[in-house]
């Protein structure tokens, strides 16, 4: 069955307001896109390591199984790119496979399916065929899970052509994203930060989307820009209310999708600003951070008053132990004091 481009709409649900409608957290939210893209359209299958077991990949999965059966819900060996390619051939065949990874560190076994192949069956012939697959993986640190488990590699597949990228923030717009991108003709990876999963926020009820590539103001303001996506917008606007009582305006841009990124929005803020923070839950060298900054200096710097700062990940891997975690993660107050910083320069 086709999906409807007319239900595709942007709108923007800024935060937990029980005034406003119902609150759900961010799994069931999941869940309930999963439900309706199921429902809505018999190619979606949903398939990985545990989807079906009593934790149902942190809540996302539970009770898909039995609504709609083991040949569309199902778990996978321990076999990351023979999986991938076998979604990438269903993909190609007219299916729109969810592959979903408790860890994207495991999404690494499976490169040469995904950025040899997936990635590019497309264009190599003449756009004959597409690859309609989502990759979903819950990014970002754990509890002590250590260097080889707390990746979030959204900055190694940036520079991939044909990927899309979504990393959502809100419980509202992981539903919204979610639907968007398994109706997307593209593979489509969406990283969702574990730390997310038990936040709750208001979700609206029924089908609807929010397009990628779409960015968001989560704060207006006329002192800053920060710009990122996922956890670290969350921490940022955390921030940014902090500020807010020291008399410093941060305005805040959730992109909600780090590629394509809406540079129409940063652009736009800029202009009244001149000064730019980005934040990243994955590395600071060679990721988002470094691709924001670079696309600062190429396109905005008549707009910018200060220099571009980022706050991401040191060079280093992550650490397990909690002491060395507290040191490695940036928090709200790091990122508060580096935001006042450039908004005194």
């Amino acid at each position: 069955m086709p999906w409807d481009e007319g239900l595709v709409n942007s709108l923007v649900y800024e935060g937990p307001d029980p005034s406003e409608g119902r609150i759900l957290s961010y799994a069931k939210a999941i869940n309930e896109a999963f439900a309706i893209a199921m429902e809505h359209d018999p190619s979606v299958i949903v398939l990985g390591q545990g989807v079906d077991d009593p934790s149902a990949m942190f809540g996302t999965t539970r009770g898909l199984q039995a609504r709609f059966g083991g040949a569309r819900i199902f778990d996978t060996p321990v076999a990351e790119e023979s999986i991938m390619g076998v979604c990438t051939g269903a993909a190609m065949n007219g299916l729109r496979p969810v592959y979903m990874h408790n860890r994207p560190d495991f999404i690494l076994l499976a490169f040469n399916q995904l950025v040899t192949h997936a990635s590019k069956v497309h264009f190599m012939d003449n756009g004959q065929t597409n690859v309609p697959m989502v990759v979903w993986a819950a990014i970002g640190r754990g509890w002590g899970s250590g260097a080889q488990h707390s990746q979030s590699i959204q900055g190694l597949l940036l520079g991939v052509p044909g990927l899309k990228i979504v990393m959502p923030s809100t419980p509202a717009d992981a539903k919204g994203l979610l639907l968007s991108a398994i109706a997307d003709n593209n593979p489509v990876l969406v990283f969702e930060h574990r730390w997310l999963m038990k936040k709750d926020g208001v979700v609206p009820e029924g089908h609807y989307r929010i397009p990628l590539g779409e960015g968001v103001v989560r704060r207006r303001g006329t002192d800053l820009t920060v710009v990122g996506a996922s956890h670290a917008i969350e921490l940022a606007s955390q921030a940014a209310t902090r500020l807010a009582k020291e008399g410093i305006e941060a305005e805040v841009i959730d992109l909600r999708t780090v590629k394509p990124i809406d540079e129409a929005i940063i652009e736009e803020s800029l202009g009244k600003t001149g000064r730019l923070v980005v934040v990243d839950t994955g590395w600071a060298m060679g990721g988002v951070c470094a691709e924001i900054g670079c696309l600062a200096a190429e396109k905005w710097f008549h707009l910018l008053q200060a220099p571009v700062r980022r706050i991401a990940l040191p060079d280093v891997p992550s650490p397990a132990g909690f002491t060395l975690e507290q040191f490695y993660y940036p928090d709200v107050e790091r990122i508060q004091a580096i935001m006042r910083g450039l908004a005194r320069q």
